[in-house]
């Protein structure tokens, strides 16, 4: 999954569990709320120091249960999504 913020990305371990949450990509002012869409999950890999993308983003890749996977795929081609370290 893709996650907005690198500089988040970057203090993640494999190994660390976190909470996905998804922000929905709306101009600002909208009368829109972020949503848990993933508790727990267990962080498999993250992205070498140098893999970061220009928008900001990296990708990192979760170890979650197939409900769940679902989830966070739909939520990421509508939100934006961060995480929480647990």
């Amino acid at each position: 999954m893709r996650i907005a913020d690198a500089a988040t990305v970057r203090l993640l371990r494999p190994g660390d569990r976190v909470d996905v949450i998804a922000a929905p990509d709306s101009p600002l002012g909208a009368d829109a709320e972020a949503h848990v869409v993933a508790t727990g999950a267990r962080v498999a890999e993250v992205p070498r120091p140098r893999e970061a993308r220009p928008d900001g983003g990296a990708l990192v890749v979760l170890s979650v249960p197939r409900p769940t996977a679902a989830k966070l795929a739909g939520a990421g081609v509508t939100a934006q999504l961060a995480v929480i370290l647990c």
